[in-house]
């Protein structure tokens, strides 16, 4: 990412959930939120780039719909944006909600973007600690859009600043209210690809040093095909390519047995395990249009041992 500049990634992923929430049925994940933290000029240029973009990416669909613009909007955001933006969230959720329920009160969003959970579920105030971490550049725009549309921030929502690329700071957590001795939950999504091994591993290892067995993490990862896979009209190369060009180029991927061992060596053990296919056949089965689960994209649940 760009010194002292927003995640172009979180803005488009923003864009991806607020498109589908407003346009796709049935959804998959509802972000009704997302629409608010974008201005109404963000949203009108990312939708232009991606017009504009559509001989970059499908010259068949540039071609067959080159006077229906919202056509290809619906093209690109369903075959290229939304698939793993919805389901990895939907997966996350529905795992921290059962969490909670055994006991977890304490939910820690590495990477939370423009994430809309907090503001998604005003009925956990009491009953939930969230602390969103994520670049301070990232941040600084997240609570400026919040203070623009006249969010109120409650008392249980905790703003950390942290760059993961250099070092994790438990300390930082703790001066928000952490506390190391609950049993906590944790979501890494969208963010392992931009990471090296090395980074994830030290991330990994600083997050469960101290927390208590039973505490566990949601996170997403490109498998070993992720540099060879063209994927459903070429979107997994497109992926690349559009990081790469918003300044997020994609650095890991791995194969389920290194993330098996990664995880042990953290002190950690493998609860779910969701190939492309199985996500497929959770989150997009039996639908009409566009959207399926991205090729090379896995969602782990692990637990600490």
């Amino acid at each position: 990412m760009m010194q002292n500049e927003t995640s172009v990634t979180s803005l488009v992923s923003a864009f991806a959930r607020a498109y589908h929430s407003q346009n796709d049925a049935p959804k998959i994940f509802d972000d009704f939120i997302a629409k608010d933290l974008i201005s109404q000029e963000e949203f009108l240029g990312i939708r232009e780039n991606m017009i504009k973009g559509i001989s970059f990416l499908n010259q068949d669909i540039a071609q067959k719909f080159q006077d229906q613009p919202d056509e290809i909007l619906k093209w690109i955001t369903q075959v290229q944006l939304s698939p793993t933006p919805l389901a990895r969230a939907a997966y996350c959720e529905k795992v921290l909600h059962h969490e909670m329920m055994l006991g977890v009160n304490q939910y820690v969003i590495l990477g939370a973007g423009l994430d809309t959970f907090c503001f998604r579920h005003p009925e956990l105030e009491n009953k939930l600690e969230i602390f969103e971490t994520d670049h301070p550049a990232t941040q600084e725009f997240k609570r400026k859009r919040l203070a623009d549309t006249h969010f109120h921030i409650p008392k249980h929502l905790h703003f950390v600043s942290m760059d993961f690329t250099k070092m994790f700071s438990e300390q930082d957590l703790i001066n928000e209210g952490f506390d190391l001795n609950k049993k906590t939950f944790f979501s890494l999504l969208g963010v392992t690809y931009y990471l090296s091994k090395e980074e994830i591993f030290r991330l990994l290892n600083h997050l469960f040093a101290k927390v208590p067995p039973g505490s566990s993490i949601v996170f997403d990862y490109a498998d070993e095909k992720l540099f060879e896979e063209k994927g459903v009209s070429n979107r997994v190369e497109n992926m690349l390519k559009m990081a790469s060009v918003g300044g997020e180029t994609m650095q890991s991927c791995f194969s389920y047995n290194e993330v098996e061992n990664m995880l042990e060596k953290a002190g950690l053990l493998i609860y779910e395990h969701l190939t492309p296919q199985m996500i497929n056949d959770l989150f997009f089965k039996n639908r009409s249009d566009y959207l399926s689960a991205f090729e090379t994209i896995h969602y782990i649940h692990a637990v600490k041992k």
